[in-house]
């Protein structure tokens, strides 16, 4: 697509962020990056999710000259466990010269059940973020008014939930992520808002990007599809006919048909 995002400092072309988790094989992971067409990468920041069996690193398998780091705080449910690990985050990739070093995901969950995010931890760890100089985007509810709390808090963007984590539910709120995207970008309509979370097709992808969104970000969609590299091509191409779809104008909804071909003029006998 011709038109770039703006996240932070980073200027994107694709509107895609995919995650490096739950993939068979890191050799798999790389095959499907690629066919995604995705610049920025998401990755686990806790130590055990950068090794495999093999004590091989994840971050081995990522052409870091290509791709922007997103590290993220999955798995943190405070604040404060959060704050830690978006700083080890930074420590790394600055030592490894990656324009994500400043970026951190921030996710700070309720539970271990529905995995979604804790609105009281969440804004708190976004503040501190915030003033330590982070560029931070922030996993949240679907709740528009927490969404504009977020962002009043310094957030870089505002990342809602289209369903829990991994439940290839889809976008279960459209109306919800609708009226967020109304409240943050009033005013501010360059302020990016990412769906983020329960992506489980294309069409889901293309939804999102039609009601709106700046971007996508998903993993799980892809990584246990059948064939993940073909669902990856098809999240590549759902990305960019949602956003084309969007930046196009849909025609309204009626209650009765409409004729293509107008009646006036019509052979009479």
């Amino acid at each position: 697509m011709s038109e770039s995002l703006q996240i932070g400092p980073v200027e994107l072309r694709s509107r895609l962020f995919v995650g490096t988790g739950k993939y068979a094989t890191y050799e798999l992971m790389q095959q499907c990056l690629e066919a995604s067409g995705c610049q920025v990468v998401t990755v686990a920041v806790r130590r055990e999710r950068l090794y495999d069996s093999a004590n091989r690193s994840l971050l081995d398998f990522i052409d870091l000259n290509r791709y922007t780091i997103l590290p993220n705080t999955a798995g943190c449910f405070t604040a404060k466990d959060a704050v830690r690990h978006a700083r080890l985050a930074r420590e790394l990739l600055e030592g490894l010269k990656n324009p994500g070093s400043r970026w951190v995901k921030l996710e700070v969950l309720a539970d271990k059940k529905t995995l979604l995010p804790d609105p009281i931890g969440t804004l708190e760890a976004t503040k501190e973020l915030v003033a330590d100089g982070f560029v931070v985007l922030v996993y949240a509810n679907d709740d528009p008014i927490l969404c504009t709390k977020i962002k009043e808090a310094g957030a870089t963007c505002v990342m809602p939930a289209g369903s829990p984590i991994g439940s290839g539910q889809g976008i279960l709120n459209p109306n919800n992520i609708r009226i967020a995207l109304e409240y943050l970008k009033g005013g501010d309509p360059d302020y990016p808002v990412i769906v983020d979370a329960g992506v489980g097709t294309a069409s889901d992808v293309t939804m999102a990007m039609e009601l709106g969104a700046d971007g996508v970000l998903l993993n799980t969609g892809v990584a246990a599809a059948k064939d993940p590299v073909r669902m990856a091509t098809a999240m590549r191409h759902a990305i960019e006919a949602g956003r084309l779809a969007y930046r196009a104008g849909r025609i309204p909804k009626r209650a009765y048909a409409t004729a293509s071909s107008t009646f006036e003029g019509m052979i009479t006998t």
